[in-house]
Protein backbone atom coordinates (compact mmCIF):
# COMPACT_ATOMS: atom_id res chain seq x y z
CA UNK A 1 0.00 0.00 0.00
CA UNK A 2 1.07 3.74 -1.04
CA UNK A 3 -0.53 5.51 1.77
CA UNK A 4 2.41 4.80 4.92
CA UNK A 5 0.30 2.62 6.82
CA UNK A 6 1.44 -0.78 7.71
CA UNK A 7 0.11 -3.65 7.84
CA UNK A 8 1.47 -7.41 8.52
CA UNK A 9 0.07 -10.75 10.08
CA UNK A 10 -0.97 -9.50 13.36
CA UNK A 11 -3.87 -6.63 12.13
CA UNK A 12 -3.66 -3.41 10.68
CA UNK A 13 -1.59 -0.38 12.37
CA UNK A 14 -2.69 2.49 14.38
CA UNK A 15 -2.07 6.05 15.12
CA UNK A 16 -0.13 6.13 18.34
CA UNK A 17 -1.94 9.21 19.39
CA UNK A 18 -5.72 7.35 18.99
CA UNK A 19 -4.11 4.30 21.11
CA UNK A 20 -3.05 7.14 23.90
CA UNK A 21 -6.66 8.77 23.52
CA UNK A 22 -8.47 5.32 23.84
CA UNK A 23 -6.65 3.84 26.82
CA UNK A 24 -5.69 7.65 28.40
CA UNK A 25 -9.42 7.80 28.87
CA UNK A 26 -9.98 4.45 30.12
CA UNK A 27 -7.09 4.81 32.45
CA UNK A 28 -8.04 7.94 33.85
CA UNK A 29 -11.91 6.74 34.80
CA UNK A 30 -10.36 3.57 36.15
CA UNK A 31 -7.67 5.63 38.65
CA UNK A 32 -10.88 7.96 39.89
CA UNK A 33 -12.79 4.91 41.05
CA UNK A 34 -9.70 3.33 42.49
CA UNK A 35 -10.68 3.36 46.67
CA UNK A 36 -8.04 2.75 49.06
CA UNK A 37 -8.95 3.02 52.52
CA UNK A 38 -7.83 0.57 54.96
CA UNK A 39 -9.56 2.68 57.71
CA UNK A 40 -13.16 2.53 58.59
CA UNK A 41 -12.61 5.60 61.10
CA UNK A 42 -11.38 8.77 59.76
CA UNK A 43 -7.81 9.81 61.36
CA UNK A 44 -5.12 12.36 61.49
CA UNK A 45 -1.41 11.42 62.11
CA UNK A 46 -1.96 12.42 65.32
CA UNK A 47 -4.41 10.00 66.03
CA UNK A 48 -2.83 7.01 64.17
CA UNK A 49 0.37 8.12 66.26
CA UNK A 50 -1.95 7.47 69.40
CA UNK A 51 -2.97 4.30 68.57
CA UNK A 52 0.65 3.06 67.78
CA UNK A 53 2.11 4.39 70.34
CA UNK A 54 -0.85 2.25 72.72
CA UNK A 55 0.18 -0.89 70.98
CA UNK A 56 3.52 -0.47 71.74
CA UNK A 57 3.01 0.13 75.82
CA UNK A 58 -0.08 -2.94 75.63
CA UNK A 59 0.89 -6.14 75.36
CA UNK A 60 -2.79 -7.19 75.90
CA UNK A 61 -3.59 -5.41 72.70
CA UNK A 62 -1.31 -7.27 70.80
CA UNK A 63 -2.12 -10.07 72.00
CA UNK A 64 -5.79 -9.34 71.03
CA UNK A 65 -4.50 -8.71 67.55
CA UNK A 66 -2.68 -11.60 67.11
CA UNK A 67 -5.23 -13.62 68.16
CA UNK A 68 -8.15 -12.81 66.34
CA UNK A 69 -5.64 -13.03 63.12
CA UNK A 70 -5.22 -16.16 63.70
CA UNK A 71 -8.50 -16.72 62.02
CA UNK A 72 -9.45 -13.85 60.36
CA UNK A 73 -8.05 -10.79 58.08
CA UNK A 74 -7.66 -7.38 58.33
CA UNK A 75 -8.00 -7.26 62.32
CA UNK A 76 -5.30 -4.96 63.00
CA UNK A 77 -7.31 -2.66 61.27
CA UNK A 78 -10.55 -3.30 62.81
CA UNK A 79 -8.53 -2.74 66.51
CA UNK A 80 -7.29 0.60 65.16
CA UNK A 81 -10.79 1.81 64.11
CA UNK A 82 -12.78 0.66 67.24
CA UNK A 83 -9.79 2.45 69.94
CA UNK A 84 -10.58 5.61 67.44
CA UNK A 85 -14.07 5.35 67.86
CA UNK A 86 -13.76 5.67 71.46
CA UNK A 87 -10.79 7.73 71.34
CA UNK A 88 -11.79 10.41 69.17
CA UNK A 89 -13.63 13.73 69.99
CA UNK A 90 -16.22 13.39 67.16
CA UNK A 91 -15.40 10.60 65.44
CA UNK A 92 -16.26 10.33 62.16
CA UNK A 93 -16.95 7.11 59.56
CA UNK A 94 -16.28 7.02 55.98
CA UNK A 95 -18.61 6.24 53.40
CA UNK A 96 -18.27 2.26 52.51
CA UNK A 97 -17.87 3.75 49.30
CA UNK A 98 -14.27 5.00 50.23
CA UNK A 99 -13.29 1.96 51.45
CA UNK A 100 -11.13 -0.71 50.14
CA UNK A 101 -14.07 -4.39 49.95
CA UNK A 102 -11.91 -6.15 52.32
CA UNK A 103 -12.58 -3.72 54.75
CA UNK A 104 -16.18 -3.50 54.16
CA UNK A 105 -16.79 -6.11 57.38
CA UNK A 106 -14.75 -3.86 59.51
CA UNK A 107 -17.29 -0.84 58.77
CA UNK A 108 -20.08 -2.71 59.55
CA UNK A 109 -18.97 -3.70 62.90
CA UNK A 110 -17.71 -0.59 63.86
CA UNK A 111 -21.27 0.99 62.65
CA UNK A 112 -22.73 -1.05 64.66
CA UNK A 113 -20.94 -0.35 67.75
CA UNK A 114 -21.43 3.05 67.31
CA UNK A 115 -25.01 2.68 66.61
CA UNK A 116 -25.38 0.91 70.16
CA UNK A 117 -27.37 2.96 73.00
CA UNK A 118 -24.73 3.04 75.70
CA UNK A 119 -21.73 3.74 73.20
CA UNK A 120 -22.45 7.68 74.61
CA UNK A 121 -21.49 6.97 77.82
CA UNK A 122 -18.97 4.27 76.83
CA UNK A 123 -17.46 7.40 74.75
CA UNK A 124 -17.45 10.38 78.07
CA UNK A 125 -15.08 7.92 79.77
CA UNK A 126 -12.83 7.43 76.90
CA UNK A 127 -12.46 10.51 74.80
CA UNK A 128 -9.03 11.82 74.60
CA UNK A 129 -7.47 9.00 77.29
CA UNK A 130 -5.58 6.18 74.76
CA UNK A 131 -5.43 3.91 78.47
CA UNK A 132 -9.23 4.16 78.54
CA UNK A 133 -10.13 3.99 75.23
CA UNK A 134 -7.38 0.90 74.78
CA UNK A 135 -9.16 -0.92 77.98
CA UNK A 136 -12.27 -0.84 76.00
CA UNK A 137 -10.93 -2.13 72.87
CA UNK A 138 -9.65 -5.00 75.46
CA UNK A 139 -12.97 -5.48 77.30
CA UNK A 140 -15.19 -5.88 73.29
CA UNK A 141 -12.27 -8.70 72.49
CA UNK A 142 -15.03 -11.30 73.04
CA UNK A 143 -17.82 -9.45 71.08
CA UNK A 144 -15.51 -8.58 68.50
CA UNK A 145 -14.42 -12.65 68.14
CA UNK A 146 -17.90 -13.61 67.81
CA UNK A 147 -18.88 -10.71 65.25
CA UNK A 148 -16.38 -11.61 63.31
CA UNK A 149 -17.81 -15.07 62.78
CA UNK A 150 -20.55 -14.16 62.71
CA UNK A 151 -19.78 -11.81 59.98
CA UNK A 152 -18.05 -14.58 57.59
CA UNK A 153 -20.31 -14.96 54.88
CA UNK A 154 -20.25 -11.27 54.48
CA UNK A 155 -16.46 -10.85 54.88
CA UNK A 156 -16.27 -14.06 51.95
CA UNK A 157 -18.28 -11.73 49.75
CA UNK A 158 -16.40 -8.99 50.21
CA UNK A 159 -12.53 -10.64 49.74
CA UNK A 160 -14.15 -12.02 46.24
CA UNK A 161 -14.60 -7.90 45.78
CA UNK A 162 -11.44 -7.76 47.05
CA UNK A 163 -9.68 -10.05 44.26
CA UNK A 164 -12.02 -8.55 41.68
CA UNK A 165 -10.81 -4.63 42.55
CA UNK A 166 -7.14 -6.36 42.21
CA UNK A 167 -7.35 -8.03 39.10
CA UNK A 168 -9.14 -4.72 37.46
CA UNK A 169 -6.03 -2.81 38.83
CA UNK A 170 -3.95 -5.66 37.29
CA UNK A 171 -5.83 -5.24 34.15
CA UNK A 172 -5.13 -1.44 33.98
CA UNK A 173 -1.13 -1.87 34.31
CA UNK A 174 -1.45 -4.47 31.46
CA UNK A 175 -3.38 -1.63 29.53
CA UNK A 176 -0.20 1.26 30.93
CA UNK A 177 2.52 -1.73 29.77
CA UNK A 178 1.08 -2.16 26.29
CA UNK A 179 0.39 1.65 25.96
CA UNK A 180 4.01 1.97 26.78
CA UNK A 181 5.58 -0.86 24.03
CA UNK A 182 3.36 0.80 21.54
CA UNK A 183 5.15 4.09 21.89
CA UNK A 184 8.52 2.25 22.06
CA UNK A 185 7.62 0.85 18.62
CA UNK A 186 6.23 3.34 16.69
CA UNK A 187 7.26 5.08 13.78
CA UNK A 188 8.45 8.53 13.40
CA UNK A 189 5.20 9.81 12.39
CA UNK A 190 3.19 8.19 15.29
CA UNK A 191 2.27 4.89 13.17
CA UNK A 192 2.18 1.55 15.82
CA UNK A 193 2.80 -1.49 14.14
CA UNK A 194 -0.44 -3.58 13.88
CA UNK A 195 0.78 -6.73 16.92
CA UNK A 196 1.26 -3.69 19.44
CA UNK A 197 -1.72 -1.67 18.45
CA UNK A 198 -4.03 -4.67 18.73
CA UNK A 199 -2.57 -5.73 21.62
CA UNK A 200 -3.43 -2.62 23.77
CA UNK A 201 -7.21 -2.84 21.94
CA UNK A 202 -7.13 -6.51 24.05
CA UNK A 203 -5.84 -5.31 27.26
CA UNK A 204 -8.19 -1.97 27.05
CA UNK A 205 -10.80 -4.76 26.67
CA UNK A 206 -10.02 -6.91 29.55
CA UNK A 207 -9.37 -4.00 31.58
CA UNK A 208 -13.25 -2.62 30.87
CA UNK A 209 -13.81 -5.91 32.02
CA UNK A 210 -12.35 -6.72 35.11
CA UNK A 211 -13.43 -3.32 36.03
CA UNK A 212 -16.96 -4.02 35.24
CA UNK A 213 -16.49 -7.63 37.37
CA UNK A 214 -15.07 -5.85 40.09
CA UNK A 215 -17.72 -3.11 40.13
CA UNK A 216 -20.11 -5.61 40.77
CA UNK A 217 -18.77 -7.70 42.75
CA UNK A 218 -18.29 -4.62 44.76
CA UNK A 219 -21.93 -3.18 44.88
CA UNK A 220 -22.92 -6.91 46.20
CA UNK A 221 -20.35 -5.92 49.04
CA UNK A 222 -21.82 -2.71 49.77
CA UNK A 223 -25.61 -3.96 49.53
CA UNK A 224 -24.71 -6.70 52.25
CA UNK A 225 -26.64 -5.39 55.71
CA UNK A 226 -25.12 -5.66 59.21
CA UNK A 227 -25.96 -8.91 60.82
CA UNK A 228 -28.19 -9.28 63.26
CA UNK A 229 -25.99 -11.02 65.45
CA UNK A 230 -23.44 -8.70 64.78
CA UNK A 231 -25.57 -6.03 66.20
CA UNK A 232 -26.77 -7.97 69.50
CA UNK A 233 -23.36 -8.52 70.36
CA UNK A 234 -22.27 -4.81 69.71
CA UNK A 235 -24.60 -3.89 72.16
CA UNK A 236 -23.50 -5.99 74.53
CA UNK A 237 -19.66 -5.24 74.02
CA UNK A 238 -20.41 -1.66 74.15
CA UNK A 239 -22.50 -2.15 77.54
CA UNK A 240 -19.90 -3.97 79.04
CA UNK A 241 -16.58 -1.88 78.34
CA UNK A 242 -18.96 0.98 78.97
CA UNK A 243 -19.81 -0.30 82.78
CA UNK A 244 -16.00 -1.37 83.11
CA UNK A 245 -15.26 2.44 82.00
CA UNK A 246 -17.30 3.59 84.49
CA UNK A 247 -16.40 1.60 87.33
CA UNK A 248 -12.73 2.29 86.88
CA UNK A 249 -13.18 5.86 86.77
CA UNK A 250 -15.07 5.94 90.02
CA UNK A 251 -12.50 3.97 91.32
CA UNK A 252 -10.05 6.42 90.57
CA UNK A 253 -11.96 9.38 92.23
CA UNK A 254 -12.95 7.56 94.79
CA UNK A 255 -9.17 6.83 95.61
CA UNK A 256 -8.71 10.75 94.89
CA UNK A 257 -6.50 10.15 91.80
CA UNK A 258 -6.91 12.95 89.76
CA UNK A 259 -6.52 13.42 85.29
CA UNK A 260 -3.67 15.05 85.45
CA UNK A 261 -1.81 12.38 87.71
CA UNK A 262 -3.23 9.79 85.37
CA UNK A 263 -1.73 11.43 82.53
CA UNK A 264 1.97 11.56 83.57
CA UNK A 265 1.61 7.86 84.28
CA UNK A 266 3.01 5.18 81.85
CA UNK A 267 0.67 2.38 80.69
CA UNK A 268 1.92 0.19 82.64
CA UNK A 269 1.81 2.07 85.59
CA UNK A 270 -1.61 3.09 84.92
CA UNK A 271 -2.30 -0.65 84.56
CA UNK A 272 -0.84 -2.23 87.39
CA UNK A 273 -2.87 0.76 89.77
CA UNK A 274 -5.94 0.06 88.34
CA UNK A 275 -5.28 -3.69 89.10
CA UNK A 276 -4.04 -3.03 92.56
CA UNK A 277 -6.98 -0.67 93.17
CA UNK A 278 -9.43 -3.47 91.64
CA UNK A 279 -8.16 -6.38 93.66
CA UNK A 280 -6.93 -4.94 96.68
CA UNK A 281 -8.37 -5.47 100.20
CA UNK A 282 -10.25 -2.42 100.01
CA UNK A 283 -11.36 -2.60 96.60
CA UNK A 284 -14.94 -3.58 97.17
CA UNK A 285 -15.25 -0.41 99.56
CA UNK A 286 -13.96 2.34 97.08
CA UNK A 287 -18.01 3.93 97.16
CA UNK A 288 -17.49 4.18 101.06
CA UNK A 289 -14.45 5.66 100.95
CA UNK A 290 -15.37 8.28 98.02
CA UNK A 291 -18.50 9.05 99.90
CA UNK A 292 -16.49 9.90 103.20
CA UNK A 293 -13.71 12.07 100.82
CA UNK A 294 -16.81 14.29 99.44
CA UNK A 295 -18.38 14.07 103.07
CA UNK A 296 -15.32 15.80 103.97
CA UNK A 297 -14.92 17.86 101.50
CA UNK A 298 -18.20 19.23 102.07
CA UNK A 299 -17.54 20.37 105.97
CA UNK A 300 -14.60 21.73 105.17
CA UNK A 301 -16.59 23.96 102.78
CA UNK A 302 -18.64 24.94 105.79
CA UNK A 303 -16.13 25.25 108.29
CA UNK A 304 -15.54 28.96 109.40
CA UNK A 305 -12.05 29.59 110.17
CA UNK A 306 -10.83 31.33 113.32
CA UNK A 307 -13.77 30.07 115.53
CA UNK A 308 -14.12 27.34 118.01
CA UNK A 309 -15.76 23.67 117.93
CA UNK A 310 -18.44 22.92 115.94
CA UNK A 311 -21.16 25.08 114.91
CA UNK A 312 -24.91 24.83 116.59
CA UNK A 313 -26.56 27.69 115.56
CA UNK A 314 -26.40 31.80 115.74
CA UNK A 315 -26.35 33.69 119.02
CA UNK A 316 -25.71 37.80 119.51
CA UNK A 317 -22.09 39.63 120.00
CA UNK A 318 -19.42 41.95 118.54
CA UNK A 319 -16.71 39.08 117.38
CA UNK A 320 -16.21 40.22 113.46
CA UNK A 321 -14.41 37.27 112.66
CA UNK A 322 -17.48 35.10 113.87
CA UNK A 323 -20.34 37.22 111.63
CA UNK A 324 -22.68 35.97 109.25
CA UNK A 325 -22.60 36.89 105.46
CA UNK A 326 -26.35 37.91 105.99
CA UNK A 327 -24.66 40.68 108.09
CA UNK A 328 -21.35 41.37 106.45
CA UNK A 329 -23.66 42.10 103.58
CA UNK A 330 -25.12 45.57 105.27
CA UNK A 331 -22.04 46.72 105.00
CA UNK A 332 -22.27 46.86 101.32
CA UNK A 333 -24.53 48.87 101.33
CA UNK A 334 -24.43 52.50 102.58
CA UNK A 335 -27.68 52.99 103.88
CA UNK A 336 -27.07 50.37 106.31
CA UNK A 337 -23.74 50.76 107.16
CA UNK A 338 -24.73 52.78 110.06
CA UNK A 339 -26.98 50.23 111.36
CA UNK A 340 -24.19 47.66 111.77
CA UNK A 341 -21.91 50.13 113.17
CA UNK A 342 -24.69 50.34 116.08
CA UNK A 343 -25.25 47.12 116.46
CA UNK A 344 -21.97 46.04 116.73
CA UNK A 345 -21.10 49.19 119.42
CA UNK A 346 -24.46 47.16 121.17
CA UNK A 347 -22.71 43.95 120.63
CA UNK A 348 -25.91 42.80 119.06
CA UNK A 349 -24.78 41.42 115.57
CA UNK A 350 -25.56 38.14 114.56
CA UNK A 351 -22.85 35.66 115.03
CA UNK A 352 -22.06 31.60 114.36
CA UNK A 353 -22.03 30.21 118.14
CA UNK A 354 -20.55 27.12 118.38
CA UNK A 355 -19.44 24.46 121.26
CA UNK A 356 -17.02 22.03 122.63
CA UNK A 357 -13.52 22.30 120.97
CA UNK A 358 -10.39 24.69 120.71
CA UNK A 359 -9.36 26.29 118.04
CA UNK A 360 -8.54 24.13 114.88
CA UNK A 361 -4.52 22.56 115.29
CA UNK A 362 -1.54 23.43 113.43
CA UNK A 363 0.31 20.46 114.32
CA UNK A 364 0.40 17.01 112.46
CA UNK A 365 -2.73 15.05 111.99
CA UNK A 366 -2.35 11.10 112.67
CA UNK A 367 -5.03 8.47 112.80
CA UNK A 368 -4.64 5.47 114.77
CA UNK A 369 -6.56 2.88 113.11
CA UNK A 370 -7.06 -0.74 114.76
CA UNK A 371 -6.70 -3.95 112.55
CA UNK A 372 -7.36 -6.57 115.80
CA UNK A 373 -8.75 -9.45 114.68
CA UNK A 374 -12.18 -7.84 115.78
CA UNK A 375 -12.10 -5.16 113.21
CA UNK A 376 -13.16 -7.91 110.44
CA UNK A 377 -16.62 -7.78 111.75
CA UNK A 378 -19.25 -6.26 109.41
CA UNK A 379 -21.85 -3.76 110.20
CA UNK A 380 -25.34 -2.90 108.18
CA UNK A 381 -24.75 -2.77 104.80
CA UNK A 382 -22.07 -5.42 104.90
CA UNK A 383 -19.53 -2.77 105.41
CA UNK A 384 -16.73 -3.70 107.87
CA UNK A 385 -15.52 -1.91 110.89
CA UNK A 386 -11.83 -1.56 109.39
CA UNK A 387 -13.12 -0.73 105.93
CA UNK A 388 -15.64 2.58 108.03
CA UNK A 389 -11.94 3.25 109.70
CA UNK A 390 -9.60 3.13 106.58
CA UNK A 391 -12.51 5.34 104.87
CA UNK A 392 -12.42 7.94 107.97
CA UNK A 393 -8.44 7.96 107.81
CA UNK A 394 -8.46 8.41 103.51
CA UNK A 395 -10.67 11.32 104.31
CA UNK A 396 -8.30 12.85 107.24
CA UNK A 397 -4.90 12.58 104.89
CA UNK A 398 -7.14 14.52 102.29
CA UNK A 399 -8.08 16.79 105.30
CA UNK A 400 -4.28 16.87 106.35
CA UNK A 401 -3.31 18.02 102.69
CA UNK A 402 -6.22 20.42 102.04
CA UNK A 403 -4.93 22.45 105.35
CA UNK A 404 -1.36 22.16 104.31
CA UNK A 405 -0.86 19.92 107.50
CA UNK A 406 1.31 16.19 108.09
CA UNK A 407 -0.08 13.86 108.24
CA UNK A 408 1.01 9.99 109.50
CA UNK A 409 -1.21 6.83 109.49
CA UNK A 410 -0.49 4.18 112.36
CA UNK A 411 -1.81 0.76 112.09
CA UNK A 412 -1.63 -0.99 115.64
CA UNK A 413 -3.44 -3.72 116.80
CA UNK A 414 -1.15 -5.84 119.63
CA UNK A 415 1.40 -4.24 121.67
CA UNK A 416 4.26 -5.94 119.43
CA UNK A 417 2.52 -5.00 116.09
CA UNK A 418 2.89 -1.42 114.58
CA UNK A 419 2.74 0.24 111.27
CA UNK A 420 3.29 4.22 110.18
CA UNK A 421 3.17 5.67 107.31
CA UNK A 422 4.36 9.39 107.20
CA UNK A 423 2.93 11.71 104.45
CA UNK A 424 4.70 14.97 104.91
CA UNK A 425 2.86 18.16 103.87
CA UNK A 426 5.50 19.51 101.73
CA UNK A 427 5.62 16.49 99.07
CA UNK A 428 2.48 15.19 96.94
CA UNK A 429 1.14 12.01 98.86
CA UNK A 430 2.94 9.02 97.33
CA UNK A 431 -0.31 7.12 95.84
CA UNK A 432 1.62 3.34 96.49
CA UNK A 433 2.22 4.09 100.14
CA UNK A 434 -0.94 5.74 100.71
CA UNK A 435 -2.27 2.38 99.12
CA UNK A 436 -0.01 0.45 101.43
CA UNK A 437 -1.44 2.30 104.55
CA UNK A 438 -5.14 1.38 103.39
CA UNK A 439 -4.19 -2.29 102.69
CA UNK A 440 -2.66 -3.27 105.95
CA UNK A 441 -4.08 -5.43 108.54
CA UNK A 442 -2.10 -6.77 111.21
CA UNK A 443 -4.80 -9.21 113.13
CA UNK A 444 -3.99 -10.03 117.11
CA UNK A 445 -5.26 -7.97 119.98
CA UNK A 446 -5.66 -4.35 120.94
CA UNK A 447 -2.94 -2.24 123.16
CA UNK A 448 -3.79 1.76 123.38
CA UNK A 449 -0.16 2.43 125.07
CA UNK A 450 1.73 1.23 121.92
CA UNK A 451 0.28 3.66 119.16
CA UNK A 452 -1.04 6.52 121.28
CA UNK A 453 3.29 6.72 122.92
CA UNK A 454 4.46 6.36 118.56
CA UNK A 455 2.02 9.26 117.96
CA UNK A 456 3.14 11.39 121.26
CA UNK A 457 6.93 10.54 119.88
CA UNK A 458 6.00 12.32 116.35
CA UNK A 459 4.18 15.29 117.68
CA UNK A 460 7.28 15.56 119.88
CA UNK A 461 9.83 15.39 117.43
CA UNK A 462 7.33 17.99 115.05
CA UNK A 463 7.57 20.44 118.08
CA UNK A 464 11.35 19.82 118.15
CA UNK A 465 11.96 20.39 114.48
CA UNK A 466 9.85 23.08 113.77
CA UNK A 467 7.89 24.61 116.92
CA UNK A 468 4.65 23.70 115.66
CA UNK A 469 2.04 22.32 118.66
CA UNK A 470 -1.53 21.63 118.55
CA UNK A 471 -1.91 18.16 116.71
CA UNK A 472 -4.60 16.42 116.42
CA UNK A 473 -4.73 12.45 117.40
CA UNK A 474 -8.11 10.39 115.94
CA UNK A 475 -8.24 7.25 117.47
CA UNK A 476 -10.48 4.38 115.82
CA UNK A 477 -11.06 0.80 117.23
CA UNK A 478 -13.69 -1.27 118.22
CA UNK A 479 -12.29 -2.62 121.88
CA UNK A 480 -11.42 -1.70 125.50
CA UNK A 481 -7.89 -1.82 126.97
CA UNK A 482 -6.06 -0.62 130.08
CA UNK A 483 -3.52 1.47 130.09
CA UNK A 484 -0.66 2.00 133.02
CA UNK A 485 -0.92 4.91 135.83
CA UNK A 486 2.45 6.24 135.10
CA UNK A 487 1.64 5.64 130.89
CA UNK A 488 -1.15 7.96 131.86
CA UNK A 489 0.44 10.52 133.99
CA UNK A 490 3.40 10.89 130.79
CA UNK A 491 0.34 11.02 128.52
CA UNK A 492 -1.37 13.81 129.98
CA UNK A 493 1.90 16.05 131.00
CA UNK A 494 2.92 15.70 126.89
CA UNK A 495 -0.80 16.91 125.94
CA UNK A 496 -0.27 19.62 128.21
CA UNK A 497 3.05 20.57 127.15
CA UNK A 498 2.86 19.67 123.51
CA UNK A 499 -1.37 21.38 123.37
CA UNK A 500 -2.56 18.46 121.24
CA UNK A 501 -6.34 16.66 121.45
CA UNK A 502 -7.34 13.50 120.84
CA UNK A 503 -10.75 12.44 118.99
CA UNK A 504 -11.66 8.91 119.71
CA UNK A 505 -13.96 6.52 117.28
CA UNK A 506 -15.89 3.64 119.50
CA UNK A 507 -16.65 1.83 115.67
CA UNK A 508 -19.72 -0.89 116.01
CA UNK A 509 -18.78 -0.96 120.37
CA UNK A 510 -21.11 1.41 122.00
CA UNK A 511 -19.21 0.68 125.41
CA UNK A 512 -15.58 1.55 123.91
CA UNK A 513 -16.96 5.28 124.04
CA UNK A 514 -19.06 4.54 127.18
CA UNK A 515 -18.41 6.82 129.88
CA UNK A 516 -15.94 5.43 131.94
CA UNK A 517 -14.12 3.78 129.43
CA UNK A 518 -10.45 4.40 129.14
CA UNK A 519 -11.21 5.17 125.52
CA UNK A 520 -13.18 8.29 126.95
CA UNK A 521 -10.43 8.85 129.78
CA UNK A 522 -8.00 9.39 126.82
CA UNK A 523 -9.81 11.42 124.37
CA UNK A 524 -11.02 15.41 124.37
CA UNK A 525 -13.86 14.57 121.96
CA UNK A 526 -15.52 10.99 121.58
CA UNK A 527 -18.18 9.44 119.42
CA UNK A 528 -19.91 5.81 119.17
CA UNK A 529 -20.79 4.58 115.04
CA UNK A 530 -22.70 1.66 114.67
CA UNK A 531 -24.30 1.94 111.26
CA UNK A 532 -21.08 1.80 108.60
CA UNK A 533 -23.28 3.24 105.74
CA UNK A 534 -23.58 6.47 107.91
CA UNK A 535 -20.48 8.33 106.35
CA UNK A 536 -21.38 12.11 108.50
CA UNK A 537 -21.23 10.20 111.77
CA UNK A 538 -17.94 11.94 111.90
CA UNK A 539 -18.95 14.90 110.02
CA UNK A 540 -18.00 17.25 113.06
CA UNK A 541 -14.13 16.01 112.74
CA UNK A 542 -13.99 17.39 109.61
CA UNK A 543 -15.14 20.93 110.91
CA UNK A 544 -13.13 21.19 114.07
CA UNK A 545 -9.88 19.29 112.46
Amino acid sequence: MDDGTEVDAGGAASRLGVLTDLAGVWLARSAAATVRHTGAVAADRFDRVAWRDTCEQSAALRELAQELGEHHTHTADLLADVFLAAYKAAPRLREPREMTPSRLVNHRIVTALLDSPDFAELHRETVGDPYAAAMAVLAQGTALRRMLDDSRPAGDQDERAERARREAEDAADAVAEALRHAAEGADEDGTVPGPAAETVRRAVQDAEAAAERAASDAARSLAVAVPGGVRAAARGAVAKSASAARQEAALMRAWGVGSGELERMSFDERARLAERLRTGRLAEWAELIGRFRQMADGERARKVENTTGELIGVTLGDDLSRVIPSELAHLGLPGLRAVFAARYAAGELMLYDSQGEQSTGRGAVIACVDTSHSMYEAGPGGITREAWAKACALALLDQARHAGRDFVGIVFSAADKLRVFRFPAGRPADLARTLDFAETFLGGGTSYQRPLSAAGELLEEEFNDAARTRGDIVMLTDDDCGVTEAWMRDWNEAKRRLGFRVFGVGIGAPRVAAAGSVLAALCDNLRSVEDFTDVHAAADLFRVI
